[in-house]
């Protein structure tokens, strides 16, 4: 099992709407595949006075199951993160193996 975790950094200005087309718009069409399964998304916590950082977080089976989404589907939702937040919004990936 692998973890497929995204670590996004929003501005102040746009934080609550980040979060509401995470949870109603994109992690709602990630789900439509089956790809990636059982979606969490938490706030990281830091000392930072401005905007705040989140991770969401999906299980995958597979390095390969993962690269199909992402040509399939993740690459037109990240274009759609960049045309809705611009550079208000940055995010970077992380793919994890479970070892227990």
């Amino acid at each position: 099992m692998l973890i497929y975790n995204t670590t996004y950094q929003a501005d102040d200005e746009v934080v609550n709407n980040f979060i509401i087309w995470i949870k109603e718009c994109f992690i709602p069409e990630v789900e439509k595949t089956g790809d990636l399964k059982n979606p969490r998304l938490c706030k990281i916590l830091s000392h930072r006075d401005e905007g705040s950082s989140f991770s969401l977080q999906w299980e995958v089976e597979s390095s390969s199951a993962l690269h199909r989404w992402h040509l399939e589907q993740g690459v037109k939702l990240n274009e759609e993160l960049t045309k809705l937040f611009k550079d208000k919004v940055v995010g970077f990936p992380t793919l994890m193996e479970v070892i227990e």
